[in-house]
């Protein structure tokens, strides 16, 4: 098949891997998204599709925008397509494109449609106490997520995967399911399944404020804050003034002394009460620093317990 390629993030790279690693389909060009500043020194960075494609020598676009863009359209128009892989490429494809394709743009999305339409459906299956989700493999239509379904896989959802780790099998899955079924599509010999409308739901774009752990609730609900917030924008509190991230925790059941939010140095790392029990950070990161295992961040301590929250003083 002729195909163009659309993606961005890491999710994307397995499946754009895997249609280059296959001798039935050529990928003439890529689309992505622009170079962005990142990390603490907001340095110019590509993101990881472009360094893929950019290293097996195909033509990379990278538009601000689609909306209005006739430079781009014509080129998709004028190529020959038999199909546009979309994966993960995170701007909206205007509807009059979509009929450009011999076989329309197919996306690899990663949640079992109807569930998790949207921007976030790995962190929002995660934040939402699920055991499964999958990948599907569909048809876009103008519509956010809602076009027909050609094929599904499902896996479960460990109970101390975070977002981060059940993203890298769910790309891997993803591919695997896109070579299968794109041939199917070639034949013929698949028909893409309407989607049950009544049944959706959605997955918005993370914010910031999400991210803020109330003490008081569950340890089982903060670890799972924990887990389905990395990379971004972690679950976080306060300590001396700055920001203190929680990027990986377990649960301790029992019964606490101490309020709520009340953090406490031990000889291998702290504990944090919570309303019902401990939280045991494991990999922790101050504001401005980088991160640390629990006990590299328990030697940094100058205090023996601090309450934790906006405030976030030490109590001694």
């Amino acid at each position: 098949m002729r195909l163009a390629f659309m993606g961005t993030p890491a999710f994307s790279v397995p499946s754009l891997r895997a249609l280059l690693e296959n001798p039935s389909h050529e990928v003439l060009f890529v689309v992505t998204q622009p170079d962005k500043p990142q990390g603490r020194g907001m340095h110019v960075q590509s993101p990881p599709v472009k360094d893929i494609a950019s290293r097996h020598g195909l033509p990379v676009l990278q538009p601000e925008t689609l909306k209005g863009n006739t430079t781009i359209r014509d080129t998709f128009a004028l190529s020959g397509l038999d199909a546009v892989v979309v994966v993960a490429y995170g701007r909206m494809i205007p509807a009059d494109w979509l009929a450009i394709p011999r076989f329309g743009f197919i996306n690899v999305h990663a949640s079992l449609l109807p569930e998790f339409r949207g921007a976030a459906p790995i962190n929002r299956a995660i934040l939402a106490g699920k055991t499964e989700t999958g990948v599907s493999i569909m048809r876009i239509e103008e519509a956010m997520d809602a076009g027909p379904v050609y094929l599904q896989a499902s896996t479960p959802i460990g109970p101390d995967e975070d977002a981060v780790i059940l993203s890298e099998r769910l790309s891997e899955l993803g591919a695997k399911k896109l070579t299968e079924v794109l041939p199917l599509i070639e034949e013929g010999a698949i028909v893409a399944v309407a989607q049950d409308h009544a049944r959706a739901t959605y997955a918005p774009m993370l914010r910031k404020e999400e991210g803020e752990i109330d003490w008081h609730a569950s340890g089982k609900d903060i670890c799972t804050l924990v887990r389905g917030l990395v990379p971004w924008p972690c679950a976080y509190t306060h300590l001396d003034g700055k920001l203190l991230r929680i990027l990986k925790a377990v649960f301790e059941p029992s019964e606490t002394p101490e309020e709520p939010g009340t953090l406490v140095k031990e000889k291998r790392g702290v504990r944090i009460s919570c309303g019902d029990g401990y939280v045991i950070p494991k990999v922790l990161q101050v504001e401005g620093r980088r991160a640390a295992a629990c006990d590299a961040f328990a030697c940094g301590l100058r205090c023996d317990r601090a309450s934790l929250g906006q405030s976030g003083r030490r109590t001694g």
